[in-house]
């Protein structure tokens, strides 16, 4: 028996906000989407268009509260990127940086639900 990776969720507050931030911030893009016949919820699929691994974004109809508990928020997504410098600048510019390690080389940036992306550079593999 063998597992492989298949996806990672973030559950969201506003679904069409969420899809243009990952596109700006990361670049992501739509792959598929499931709406549910009676409109409860919809999930979008989200890749890189390099890697098979997505991003599941789900939108609840019927969420009663103001925002997702997130805990602590340690958990988090990688994203290496092959121009840190221009990455920095670009999240600098959107205002979406919430924590860096200038000694690690690494920052993280907060989706509009406040999930945490780290962002590191290709070379630290």
């Amino acid at each position: 028996m063998k597992f492989t990776f298949a996806h990672n969720n973030f559950n969201v507050m506003n679904l069409e906000k969420s899809l243009k931030f990952y596109e700006e911030a990361l670049g992501l893009k739509e792959v598929r989407r499931k709406e549910a016949a009676d409109g409860s919820f919809i999930l979008v699929y989200l890749g890189d268009g390099v890697t098979p691994h997505q991003l599941e974004l789900t939108w609840l109809r019927d969420w009663e509260k103001d925002s997702y508990n997130l805990g602590d928020n340690e958990f988090h997504l990688a994203f290496e990127v092959d121009d840190m410098e221009e990455a920095h600048k670009k999240h600098e510019e959107m205002g979406c940086i919430c924590f860096e390690n200038p000694s690690m080389g690494i920052y993280f940036i907060a989706d509009p639900d406040n999930y945490w992306l780290e962002i590191v550079p290709r070379k630290m593999k």
